[in-house]
């Protein structure tokens, strides 16, 4: 058994497995593939504004889901990828899910590493949530009903944003399977295309930084996660129960990647859990879980 409080003693192949949450499952590309074609099939269907430009970089873009009726809440995506892997293109999958329930949806689109730092991916994310508050009513949102979430280095991009953004009001915040604290991470193999010395790993890491009051927050992971993954999300989970209201999520049969398969999906412990917090009412009877299931 691995001594998951203890990474610094570990040898350098032991701590790249324990950020390597692909090693948990059989098939990453299947995930990946998966993604890109339900995530195309979501902007077909909904007929969603793409690429629409939030900040002065060529990747700071965004696609916008509208709701059937105004002033409805609205979602925030933010994807994974350890920051340099997937775009907004494979991050809308969750839209149909959170559309059905009568909200509006975003995938967010940031900068790479390397070719990105990861002070400016941060930044990216900060800017993007800014833009879509200055937005809100010609997309017809309510601007104070904005639901952050995130997933893996997507989860730490949206705890940056939560607790930094001062000018947006965050009504809630979704973290999955996410990384808190970089000073671990920047000693992996991640840090190769990140760069990160360790003020910017520090300065980066939301755990260190969370302020006395948060908005209500669902923090959830898989039960086929690396002891690394757990570690971190038992810590976060534990410094935000003393800040703000936590629903924390374990589910037992999904994965790192799969988990967010789940969002805004009724019947699902997640899906249920993200619905409540956006104070949106889940149908009795028939779950979205089973119809999710049919469609998958």
């Amino acid at each position: 058994m691995i001594d998951t409080n203890d990474w610094r003693n570990w040898d350098q192949a032991t701590l790249d497995r324990q950020y390597s949450p692909s090693s948990c499952v059989p098939s990453l590309a299947a995930y990946l593939d998966e993604y890109r074609e339900l995530s195309a099939a979501a902007r077909r269907d909904a007929m969603a504004l793409t690429d629409l430009r939030y900040g002065p970089h060529p990747d700071e873009t965004l696609d916008f889901f509208p709701a059937r009726a105004p002033h409805a809440s609205l979602q925030v995506f933010v994807h994974g990828g350890n920051w340099q892997d997937v775009t907004k293109d494979s991050s809308a999958f969750a839209a149909p899910a959170f559309l059905r329930a009568g909200a509006a949806f975003a995938a967010v689109g940031y900068g790479l590493a390397p070719a990105v730092g990861i002070d400016e991916i941060v930044a990216m994310v900060r800017r993007s949530l800014r833009w879509l508050r200055a937005h809100a009513r010609e997309l017809g949102f309510a601007p104070d009903r904005i639901h952050l979430t995130g997933t893996s280095a997507g989860a730490h991009l949206a705890a940056m944003a939560m607790i930094a953004t001062r000018d947006v009001d965050i009504a809630g915040a979704t973290l999955l399977s996410g990384m808190y604290d970089l000073e671990p991470v920047r000693n992996t193999y991640i840090n190769r295309a990140l760069g990160m010395d360790d003020s910017t790993a520090l300065r980066n890491s939301p755990l260190h930084w969370l302020p006395p009051n948060l908005p209500p927050v669902v923090i959830a992971r898989g039960g086929n996660e690396t002891g690394e993954y757990i570690r971190q999300h038992d810590r976060m989970a534990a410094a935000l129960r003393t800040r703000t209201r936590v629903t924390e999520v374990v589910a037992p049969n999904r994965d790192h990647f799969d988990l967010p398969y789940d969002l805004g999906v009724p019947g699902t412990r997640l899906g249920d859990a993200v619905l409540a917090q956006m104070m949106i009412p889940t149908p009795i009877g028939r779950t979205g879980a089973a119809a999710w299931t049919q469609q998958r």
